[in-house]
């Protein structure tokens, strides 16, 4: 085998190395178990992405995990994981071992959202998790075909019933939709879909009339005249579409985006967590990840783990106020 290269992951593995040969020394099962940290990793670490191929959240994983596996010292499957906006995928992560061979993308949405709409008593919730660093946040726009009768916004809440796609039940792009028809007063139909590209995709062949989708997933058919946008759901209008009005505008307090971060079992060692941390912090900061995120309308979310948990948690207690205002009732097909 190769030897490594020499990174500053492996020089903070080298600095634990003293204290685990005495604690060795002492318990012979808490010192090999900090021993296999120390050395991690020394295999490749499964990169799960708990959504379809082809949205936002796996092209950003896979634009990742190549970055990072120089680093890392070792290789970076991605997997896709799909079901339940990423809860499915969590799920069978936390059933598996703490180790950090097996690493998860999660989204806002699911802690801030998805428990608005799906009763489940066995739901993950942050705490289960360990968030290795933060990627992503990414707004949502509201787009129809570019044959579309609807050429405003004003038009769309004009249309005596509207269907429209989202990204799935629980989702940023199902809340933002639903405030927004459910505000104006528009006899809406939710149907929806297990991912952006899919959701995309039904636009695009105009079986529904409109869907609110991250920039990453809609950009690319908006530049090529297939998809009309005709709003944006963030505070101020968007750098990429500064023509589009944001829903403020318009009159309609509707701002929801989508963050992205990368999670492993709350329970994984703290080497370990600081190992991975440090690959993906270094993949960050490469020139080849940050044309990644402009080519993709991505903008960086740039905290750490203590302060994306409490954004999350203010974020679903917003959200909840929101819906309860609105008297929305989250749901498939709803």
């Amino acid at each position: 085998m190769n030897p490594r290269p020499f990174t500053r992951r492996g020089m903070l593995a080298g600095i634990a190395a003293t204290p685990v040969v005495a604690l060795t020394a002492c318990n012979g099962v808490q010192g090999g178990a900090d021993a296999a940290a120390a050395d991690f990793p020394t295999r490749a670490v499964d990169f799960w992405v708990p959504f379809d191929p082809g949205g936002s959240g796996d092209l950003v994983s896979r634009a990742l995990a190549k970055a990072a596996e120089e680093t890392l010292g070792e290789s970076l499957p991605v997997t896709n994981k799909p079901g339940a906006n990423g809860a499915v995928g969590l799920k069978e992560l936390l059933a598996g071992d703490a180790d950090g061979y097996t690493i998860s993308l999660a989204v806002k949405s699911l802690f801030a959202i998805t428990p608005l709409a799906v009763e489940d008593p066995d739901a993950v919730v942050i705490e289960d998790f360990r968030i290795i660093t933060t990627l992503t946040n990414e707004a949502y726009v509201l787009v129809v075909h570019a044959d579309s009768a609807y050429e405003t916004l004003d038009d769309l809440l004009a249309a005596p019933s509207v269907n429209y796609a989202t990204t799935g039940v629980g989702t940023g792009s199902q809340l933002s939709a639903q405030l927004l028809f459910v505000g104006a007063g528009v006899d809406a139909i939710d149907v929806p879909f297990d991912g952006g590209a899919s959701a995309v995709t039904a636009l695009l062949g105009q079986e529904v009339d409109a869907v609110s989708a991250s920039l990453a997933e809609t950009m690319p058919q908006i530049e090529a005249g297939e998809l009309r946008p005709i709003a944006v759901f963030s505070e101020e209008r968007s750098p990429f579409l500064n023509d589009v009005p944001t829903a403020v505008e318009a009159g309609y307090d509707v701002v929801v985006d989508q963050r992205r971060f990368i999670v492993a079992p709350a329970a994984v060692d703290d080497e370990v967590a600081g190992v991975l941390s440090l690959a993906f912090e270094e993949a960050k900061e490469s020139a080849e990840y940050g044309q990644f995120l402009q080519d993709n309308f991505m903008d960086r979310w740039e905290v750490d783990n203590l302060e994306a948990k409490t954004h999350l948690s203010e974020a679903a207690a917003q959200y909840a106020a929101l819906a309860e205002d609105a008297g929305l009732q989250l749901g498939d097909g709803s």
